[in-house]
């Protein structure tokens, strides 16, 4: 009988700390805001407030006593409640994914944060531990992925030698790992993020412009502490007046806001890595606050690599992998394995986490017809502002018929990004794998399996029909749905695409 545990007793502090921290407007408000106040409603609502924060202090004792858990051979066991008892069971082999989450205050105790996710939906679909020892977190996600592994390898003989394998007894500990299990459980570092990455990330980012809306907030507050605002006006240009003060002014803020740039990137992705092993690809980061989540292979439905025009400069992309269905932190970019990869450590590394995959260099490009095509098509944007330009006529830098040179501009700027997504479209079809690359500034390059893609979209208007192309929408399982277009590829390759898509059922499995 395996014995029931509860959380760490520092979770009660832990939840303390959350409770005055959403109930700091109300303390702010009642205590210090009207603090002198006799009015009968804010001493009610004071009552009211010690009130509740007396049911949240008991609740929260109450909820560390009777919560408990405890891993059996096959599942969690979560008992709650001690009048009206309730008792969850979460089997390993439902769980997708393990979350760690260790915030500064858990640093501070040395202990961390652990949620298994299942594929289910509702309440039930969870095990969260808010506070638990880093021992207890690890043997918790050994026992899970210890219990996976027997799984995968157990199936993998049953493939091999047609005969069911009885895996071993429940695991708990290293050392009871069978070997066969132990090599699988064996991680692969494929990426460590150093100070030259984090370096070329904070200018990436763009992360140092962070100071732009800290000095707006400080001359607004300069602004309400001088009632006249000339006073204010005047004080500024009285610094920016000799030329030398304005030099070093400017040339303090630039170094500030790089500083600040760096020192927030190295926080949010310092100590990145990016690690596999035969079923789950692992990511761990952050500095203060340290995050660590898994992804199951067999639940990747595309990768998408990115560059921005700066990352493109810079020789760097951001790969992102499409999962079916969320990854449980909606405010985490969990499906990003790292947003600075240089361009062919990214391809590398796709290879080696995900053997399945293949990366093409050579690629198909665009007919020159279809430059054609997208050069005639009409600018509705450009058309609506031309249009407004020309009613309202506005008077740029004293010039009167400044509108159409604007005009000129826009038009001029559309030109420009349609021959750079012309230039950036490339698609190919390798075996069992699709390629497409589409976008004007910022090229994203889609690749995914034949077998993941679940729908096919062809489509034609009466431009394409004119020109002999057409546009192919391919469908992927995820949350939220995932669609990649490319536009104005010949008929010919659409006819390929349409036999290379009839041929999923060889890849496709149905039981």
């Amino acid at each position: 009988m395996n014995e029931t545990k509860r959380q760490h007793p520092l979770a009660m502090l832990w939840s303390l700390w959350k409770l005055v921290k959403n109930s700091f407007a109300f303390i702010v408000f009642l205590f210090i805001l009207r603090h002198g106040s006799a009015s009968t409603w804010i001493m009610y609502g004071r009552i009211v407030f010690y009130v509740a924060i007396a049911f949240s202090v008991i609740s929260i004792i109450w909820s560390w006593f009777t919560l408990r858990y405890t891993a059996d051979d096959k599942a969690f066991q979560i008992y709650s409640g001690v009048f009206n008892r309730t008792r969850r069971t979460i089997p390993y082999n439902k769980i997708q994914n393990v979350n760690r989450h260790t915030s500064l205050f858990h640093r501070l105790f040395r202990v961390t944060s652990i949620r298994f996710e299942t594929g289910i939906k509702g309440e039930d679909a969870t095990f969260q531990l808010q506070v638990v020892s880093l021992s207890e977190s690890d043997r918790l996600e050994k026992v899970v992925a210890g219990h996976m592994s027997e799984a995968n390898v157990a199936s993998d003989a049953v493939e091999q030698n047609g005969e069911p394998v009885t895996p071993p007894e429940h695991i708990t500990l290293e050392e009871d790992i069978p070997s066969t299990v132990k090599e699988e459980l064996e991680r692969n570092v494929h990426y460590q993020s150093t100070r030259k990455d984090i370096f070329k990330a904070s200018f990436t980012s763009l992360s140092f412009l962070v100071l732009i809306p800290i000095l707006g907030s400080l001359y607004s507050s300069i602004k309400d502490f001088f009632p006249d605002e000339k006073v204010t006006e005047s004080i500024v240009l009285t610094w920016l007046d000799t030329w030398w003060i304005t030099a070093l002014i400017i040339t303090g803020l630039i170094a500030i806001s790089i500083i600040l740039g760096i020192v927030r990137t190295f926080v949010k992705y310092g100590d990145f890595q990016i690690s596999s092993d035969r079923k789950r690809i692992y990511i761990t980061k952050g500095m203060l606050e340290q995050t660590a989540f898994s992804i199951l292979k067999e639940r990747v439905q595309a990768v998408k690599i990115t560059q921005s025009p700066m990352k493109r400069l810079l020789g760097l992309a951001e790969v992102e992998l499409t999962t079916a269905g969320g990854l449980g932190e909606s405010d985490q970019e969990v499906n990003s394995l790292y947003p600075f990869l240089p361009v062919k450590q990214a391809y590398d590394m796709i290879s080696e986490i995900l053997p399945s995959y293949q990366v093409t260099q050579e690629m198909q490009k665009l007919p020159r017809k279809s430059l054609w095509l997208r050069m005639l098509t009409p600018s509705w944007v450009w058309i609506i502002a031309t249009g407004l330009l020309f009613y309202f006529k506005p008077v740029i830098l004293g010039r009167d018929q400044a509108w159409w040179m604007i005009s000129a501009i826009l038009l001029l700027w559309v030109v420009i990004c349609r021959f750079a997504d012309f230039f950036h479209t490339r698609y190919v079809l390798n075996q069992n794998f699709i390629q497409l690359r589409t976008g004007a500034l910022t090229s994203t390059l889609y690749i995914s399996k034949r077998e993941k893609v679940i729908e096919v979209h062809i489509t034609r208007n009466l431009l394409q029909r004119w020109f002999g192309v057409a546009s192919v929408q391919t469908v992927n399982r995820a949350k939220p749905v995932l669609h990649h277009t490319v536009n104005d590829i010949s008929l010919e390759a659409v006819e390929s695409f349409q036999l290379w898509y009839m041929d999923r059922s060889q890849n496709v499995q149905t039981r």
